[in-house]
């Protein structure tokens, strides 16, 4: 899946020279969290978001800074902030130089721009004009959309149970006296675990499974400085 195929392609922009008022009014109005900063040959040359807000003078949220911080900061650092908290347009509060991506950029590329980066949305551009915009929870509707149940012909109780086998035990918390069962798509596992993290990825490892339809929880947690083994609390009768 790429950019193109999860994008909003109705973007909603503001120019630099863009009231606050109005582009505040704007991400109200359409329900949005942030907006591409268009000059004027309609390429952006910035983005201006919710958190760009936080800190205003007409609300008085401006940053409290003791006066001998001034020696770490410097003037300038004090003279940017309150063109942050005072500004009357979108340039003097929005972030410059945006990263864009385009429009054949996978899912996984994207991700990785916006971790590395620390974004929301990155606007999606065809040479340079701009076509849509990819937000965060355009992601999360693509994991819900690619997470919805699809048939596998393959998906009896012998196939499911050797898939789950192979996938935990190709991992390297795969547990102890790994066991098993499966009976009309109903999954439980035994074994012995190091910890409750391996405990609960060996169930999501199960739940991903096709035809999976629940998954029982019988494994057991050794405890490396008494050398006994504890149950915990039971993660069982989960439903797909």
């Amino acid at each position: 899946m790429r950019a193109h195929q999860i994008m909003t392609k109705d973007v909603v922009t503001v120019t630099p020279l863009t009231s606050i008022l109005d582009a505040a009014n704007l991400m109200l109005r359409y329900h949005i969290s942030g907006l591409p900063v268009l000059d004027e040959r309609c390429v952006p040359v910035g983005m201006v978001s919710q958190s760009d807000f936080l800190h205003r003078s007409e609300i008085g949220t401006q940053r409290k800074c003791h006066r001998w911080l001034q020696f770490l900061i410097g003037a300038d650092g004090f003279a940017a902030d309150f063109v942050r908290e005072h500004g009357r347009k979108v340039e003097d509060v929005m972030t410059r130089d945006p990263v864009t991506v385009a429009e054949s950029t996978n899912l996984d590329e994207l991700v990785h721009l916006m971790e590395k980066h620390g974004v929301h949305r990155l606007p999606v551009m065809r040479g340079d004009t701009i076509v849509g915009i990819v937000t965060r929870s355009a992601l999360l509707q693509a994991v819900a959309s690619m997470a919805q149940e699809i048939p596998d012909p393959t998906a009896d109780d012998d196939h499911i149970r050797d898939r789950i086998t192979r996938t935990i035990r190709a991992t390297t918390w795969t547990p102890a006296r790994l066991q098993v069962t499966v009976r009309d798509g109903i999954v439980d596992i035994y074994g012995v675990v190091c910890g409750g993290e391996a405990r609960q990825a060996s169930i999501v490892a199960a739940e991903n499974v096709a035809g999976v339809k629940e998954v029982h929880d019988h494994l057991r947690v050794f405890e490396t400085f008494t050398g006994t083994y504890v149950e915990g609390a039971p993660i069982e009768r989960r439903g797909i």
